[in-house]
């Protein structure tokens, strides 16, 4: 989840955003999250969790991109 936000500012509503789709893309689990959990053992989890937070990140920076949102 800090992958999320790691550059952003840790506003309270940041955090939420962040969270809510970083539990999104770790429920959905897009290419390539679902085949790391293929991973033996606990990296395939923490792989697959690293993978939410960086398409997080990617989808907050695009949001700040257009919008200017977060500052």
């Amino acid at each position: 989840m800090m992958l999320s936000v790691l550059t952003l500012p840790r506003t309270p509503l940041v955090l939420v955003v962040g969270f809510l789709f970083f539990r999104f893309f770790d429920i959905v689990k897009p290419f390539p999250a679902r085949q790391s959990q293929s991973l033996a053992g606990g990296p395939g989890v923490m792989v697959d969790d690293l993978i939410a937070g960086a398409y997080t990140l990617i989808l907050l920076f695009a949001i700040r991109a257009l919008f200017g949102w977060p500052q």
